[in-house]
């Protein structure tokens, strides 16, 4: 039987030996501890003592519990003080409307700084932001931010707008520090009080989603009513869309392994086989950046089965888009920006 060495006596032991006990007991139980928060030399002491620690008896193992339990006892517990720092607290434990109709009903406590919670929205929402405000109320917001990130936002503007603005800079020296505050506030209020968005993805991205494997046929009428109706819609659609026929001008030629490996291969060939004058480049591009001696099998395969029908055949290149598709969300790739529009 192996040994474990004297045991511990109850008495004798130091509060960093108690510390230690209660710590690998605690992680013993599987309860996740944030000892990373715990200064650098505090966490060096508790691995030495537990580094050094041997077998601890039942009597005192249950000696340190209760000496810890009672010690418990004697503190109190503190709460945040104000909404801010209560949201804080909570942080991702809240559901995103309840986070949501919180900001809303108390757009930051009086007391906060409304241009720290300005400063880390992102350069593309705080610009949108600004361009809806007169060029005075975005020249004092630009001032209060971070050089780097207002100059970020800057640089996102219309060339108009921005030359207004920085013009505007000059003439904020007279602006007293309660009107700065309360445009930060108002700043502030105006995010906070926006609902919640219930889809991350632009609606045309979405769209372009579900046509990326829909039939052609109605992927093609769905389109031409989208162009009937709201021809910017239509055009933003088409650029989200990407079909078989586009991996040419959207895929790099040095992803194509990667498809090779992520699609079924008999998937592949069906999609290949099924290609006509429309998707045949796009046949010709994927044999072109492989190995030469998997094109070459690709292609007998190709010329040895039948050709498949066109409901097989779409369904085979959904499921390449599909792959690809799965690839960039995953971050394997990274699609090209198309160059054409239909």
């Amino acid at each position: 039987m192996q040994s474990f060495g004297a045991p511990i006596a109850p008495h004798g032991l130091t509060s960093r030996q108690k510390a230690a006990i209660i710590v690998r007991l605690v992680l013993n139980e599987g309860i996740d501890l944030p000892l990373h928060s715990l200064p650098a030399s505090v966490q060096t002491d508790l691995a030495d003592e537990i580094a050094n620690m041997r077998y601890i008896d039942g009597n005192t193992l249950q000696g340190v519990i209760e000496e810890f339990l009672m010690e418990i006892e004697q503190f109190g517990l503190s709460f945040p003080g104000g909404i801010d720092e209560a949201m804080r607290l909570l942080g991702d434990h809240l559901s995103p409307e309840a986070a949501a109709a919180i900001r809303a009903r108390f757009g930051g406590e009086r007391g906060g700084d409304p241009w720290a919670t300005l400063s880390e929205l992102p350069p593309d929402r705080m610009t949108e932001l600004l361009l809806a405000e007169s060029p005075e109320i975005a020249a004092v917001a630009l001032s209060k931010l971070p050089s780097p990130i207002a100059a970020t936002i800057l640089g996102r503007m219309p060339g108009p707008e921005a030359r207004r603005i920085a013009f505007a800079i000059s003439r904020t020296a007279e602006v007293p520090p309660a009107a700065v505050t309360r445009i930060g506030r108002a700043l502030a209020d105006r995010i906070n009080s926006a609902p919640e968005p219930a889809f991350e993805l632009a609606p045309e991205t979405r769209m372009g989603a579900i046509l990326d494997v829909a039939p052609a046929a109605t992927r093609e009428d769905v389109l031409q009513g989208l162009r009937e109706t709201d021809a910017e819609l239509a055009e933003k659609v088409r650029q989200a869309v990407f079909t078989f026929a586009d991996i040419p001008d959207r895929l790099d030629e040095r992803d194509v392994p990667a498809l090779t490996r992520a699609i079924e291969q008999t998937k592949l060939i069906t999609a290949m086989a099924g290609a006509d004058g429309r998707t045949g480049p796009a046949v010709e591009y994927i044999l072109a950046n492989m190995s030469q001696r998997m094109a070459n099998q690709i292609r007998d395969e190709i010329n040895e089965r039948d050709a498949p029908g066109a409901e097989e055949a779409e369904a085979a290149m959904s499921e390449v888009i599909g792959a690809i598709r799965n690839m960039e969300a995953a971050g394997e790739i990274k699609l090209r920006k198309p160059s054409k529009t239909a």
